[in-house]
């Protein structure tokens, strides 16, 4: 079914169809008896599946990635599909447009995907009102949600600090865990936050805010795979030094290298961020990477290039702990979460 459905999707521009499918989830979850049917063909409710962490528990180890569900317009929708957990955003104070258009490509030979967003939302204080539209936060179901947060284009890097500030307080209450963004390669200068003393800074200061929360909220740094290995000890280090609850491994790629496109059809789409199957070994590589030089007491979630249950499976062995998904749904639907908790059930 969902190959039919991509068939005349990929006919559209990338963010014309992403947009249409956002739509269509919104309306037809609303229906009653659609989210049964979704959840009949899609979920598994296993114990088995079951992950304790950050404090949090888990219903299934297969997550959404930020980046698709912006303004957590249609989180009950993808509950219904059988996600044991939701990342919205990335958010930031205010409302932007983002980058200009086109800034969204498929790379369908590579099974890959270039996005040069930007942060496009609609700004903390409408995400923190869908969230409360939603079942999931009426306590009507089980689904861990987690704030992916990041600061406004117009905002310079030396005043940072008070957007992350001030989308970790506006969220707070709605969210379960938060995700640092400092590594999307699209919004300019953003990466320099992810140099040691800028990162440790930022991580010191939001903790110092978290600590005087009624209840700390977990709060991890998303990573990008580009990063030298010196620059990795480095994130170690703040991690344990920030004690921070974890990692996510890891953002999209500016590299271009092994790819099957065309060179010029590539050049032609120019910046932007790579995601999907050529980044599927170098995350994994890095993952492994953190867990060894943290001798296994940094709790990673790994996204990056899982297009199937048997790389899912790897970046678990790799040492991750959740799995999410963004460019692998894109391309294989639904199924893909149901396969990989069939394969979780069966194997670890």
């Amino acid at each position: 079914m969902y190959k039919i459905i991509r068939f005349f999707l990929f006919k559209l521009d990338a963010e014309t169809a992403h947009h249409l499918t956002l739509k269509w989830f919104a309306v037809l979850i609303k229906i009653p008896f659609v989210k049964s049917i979704l959840k009949f063909l899609y979920a598994i409710e296993d114990k088995k599946l079951e992950r304790n962490l950050f404090g949090l528990t888990f219903k299934n180890p297969v997550g959404l990635a930020a980046g698709l569900d912006k303004n957590a317009e249609c989180i009950d929708a993808f509950a219904a599909l059988g996600f044991g957990f939701i990342e919205i955003g990335t958010v930031t104070p205010l409302a932007q447009p983002g980058n200009d258009k086109p800034r969204l490509f498929r790379l369908i030979q590579d099974e890959a995907i270039i996005n040069r967003m930007g942060f496009n939302n609609e700004g903390m204080k409408v995400v923190k009102e869908n969230i409360l539209k939603s079942e999931i936060i009426n306590h009507k179901s089980k689904i861990i949600i987690g704030g992916n947060i990041g600061k406004n284009k117009i905002t310079p890097n030396e005043n940072a600090v008070d957007d992350y500030i001030k989308c970790f307080d506006a969220l707070y209450d709605v969210v379960d865990y938060f995700v640092v963004n400092v590594s999307s390669p699209n919004t300019p200068n953003l990466r320099a936050l992810q140099e040691k003393e800028p990162l440790k800074e930022l991580l010191f200061e939001l903790q110092n805010q978290n600590k005087y929360k009624p209840i700390p909220k977990p709060i991890l740094l998303k990573i990008a795979p580009d990063l030298t290995h010196e620059q990795l000890d480095d994130i170690v280090e703040i991690v344990f030094d920030t004690k921070l609850a974890g990692i996510v491994a890891t953002n999209t790629t500016i590299s271009r290298d092994n790819l099957s496109t065309e060179k010029n059809k590539i050049e032609n789409i120019g910046a932007g961020g790579l995601s999907g199957k050529p980044l599927t070994q170098k995350s994994t590589e890095i993952i492994k990477y953190i867990v060894e030089k943290s001798q296994h007491k940094i709790p990673i979630i790994a996204v990056g290039g899982i297009m199937s249950a048997d790389d899912a499976i790897e970046k678990i062995k790799a040492g991750a702990s959740l799995v999410q998904l963004y460019t692998g749904f894109i391309y294989e639907g639904p199924a893909l979460i149901k396969e990989i908790n069939k394969r979780m059930v069966s194997e670890m």
